[in-house]
């Protein structure tokens, strides 16, 4: 299967880059797998798909001001991390620009707030630093959400809150989980009265979610590691949910990953797990604990496109990517959304 496969036609206009005016004004396209229907609704239409009969499941990661801009010790020039993930306490791997003049040895300082040594250089633009204060602090006070690169524009006051679920809690992502972008606490509590239970896990978002499969065959390429935890009580309610056979409607990509990664490397036991993950999901691959899908409009040739089209077959989500340009959705992470049944 060639990556040229997933590709389509996207007008540039059609990328958001801002969100709507409220999180459940986004439209919703439904498409139905068993008789191949689609419908236009509104996000806030969600609950009337679900019933006491469904369970949803949500990944609670929390974007954090990963984007951090300093200057180099000696020379004042100015240099960009994206903060990755933790190695130790204060040891983090980073993507750092310009990358070919940040070298072993170089410090680079964040202002007031601290800085940061570089004490390895991996491969590309990938660093190891070490920092002088604990890196969420001084990303917290010294750094920028770091926003998709397609959106051209510099995070705003307002995407503070717009670019992150009204349900994160655990610190960890660089890019939101932009299916759940279109809960609001009251879509919530009305899911809930209908008798569903909304489970969540987590997975930190890397960058790799924007990296561009470079190989032509989709069977070589590679996706970046990410982070996942499902804990024992995560763990004992999903398994409890499986077991009773309830319908699991599964909130992004990126649940729908460490879903299948935890089903995985647990054997099918479902008990409680945590590690990195280098699971790619792309045709054909038979899901375990997905049953039914919302997710947001992807980039042609991306990863995260296979992985809905392993769930609704490539040719189902390019003639509902095809329906959505012709009625003007809006596309990828503050985009539109889509409910697979």
């Amino acid at each position: 299967m060639k990556v040229s496969d997933f590709d389509y036609d996207l007008p540039p206009d059609f990328i958001a880059r801002y969100p709507a005016e409220t999180r459940t004004g986004s439209k919703l396209l439904v498409f139905n797998r068993s008789d191949g229907t689609i419908s236009h609704m509104h996000f806030h239409s969600l609950a009337e798909y679900l019933d006491e009969g469904h369970a949803l499941i949500v990944n609670d990661s929390k974007v954090f001001k990963a984007r951090l801009i300093g200057n180099k010790d000696v020379t004042g020039g100015e240099v960009e991390f994206l903060c990755l993930h933790a190695v130790s306490d204060r040891t983090w791997k980073v993507l750092c620009r310009p990358a070919r003049r940040i070298k072993c040895g170089i410090k680079v300082h964040f202002g007031d707030y601290g800085n940061a040594l570089v004490v390895e250089e991996l491969d590309g633009a990938e660093r190891i630093v070490e920092f002088s204060d604990d890196p969420l602090v001084i990303c917290e006070n010294a750094g920028q959400l770091p926003l998709p690169p397609y959106i051209k524009r510099q995070a705003e006051e307002s995407d503070l809150q717009r670019y992150q679920t009204v349900y994160s809690d655990p610190v960890g992502s660089v890019a939101a989980p932009t299916a759940g972008l279109h809960f609001t606490d009251g879509l919530l509590d009305a899911i809930r009265h209908k008798g569903v239970e909304i489970v969540k896990l987590t997975l930190h978002i890397g960058w790799g979610t924007f990296r561009p499969v470079a190989v032509e065959e989709v069977r070589k390429h590679s996706v970046e590691q990410e982070w996942y935890s499902v804990d024992r009580q995560t763990a004992d309610s999903l398994r409890r949910l499986h077991e009773a056979g309830k319908t699991l409607v599964v909130v992004g990509t990126t649940t729908t990953r460490a879903l299948e990664s935890w089903w995985r490397d647990t054997s099918a036991r479902l008990g409680p797990s945590s590690g990195w993950t280098d699971l790619f999901i792309y045709p054909p691959y038979r899901f375990n604990l997905v049953d039914k899908l919302v997710t947001n409009f992807h980039l042609p040739k991306s990863s995260l496109l296979m992985l809905v089209s392993a769930f609704a077959s490539r040719e189902s989500i390019l003639d509902c990517y095809r329906e959505a340009v012709d009625r003007h959705y809006r596309f990828y992470s503050y985009g539109d959304a889509m409910l697979i049944l």
